[in-house]
């Protein structure tokens, strides 16, 4: 647990000074990002901040393959919706070759 809090502290730290150095702050602006900027307005400590990466590490994957396998459970209870939505990465993608 403290190798893991610290690991987050010295990420935190690198995308601080990312965020430092870059000219278009829009083109960074993701929830990290908000966090940060939040402990520098005062609304947010170090200990937040660094608990709300932390818990989105851990946390993200259980909960999007949960939502992922839901998810696909009703496409397949829908097949008209999975036909319309063939239909429009058809439209999207197009002949090219899908990719990951």
């Amino acid at each position: 647990s403290k190798d893991l809090k610290g690991a987050m502290e010295i990420l935190i730290e690198q995308k601080r000074q990312k965020l430092s150095t870059v000219e278009k702050l829009d083109e960074h602006m993701d929830f990290a990002s908000q966090l940060i900027f939040a402990q520098n307005r005062g609304d947010l400590t170090a200990e937040n901040v660094n608990q709300c990466v932390l818990e989105m590490m851990i946390a993200a994957p259980d909960t999007l393959s949960v939502t992922l396998f839901f998810m696909l459970i009703l496409i397949a209870e829908h097949p008209t919706v999975e036909e319309e939505m063939m239909r429009e990465i058809e439209a999207v993608v197009g002949k090219q070759e899908m990719q990951s």
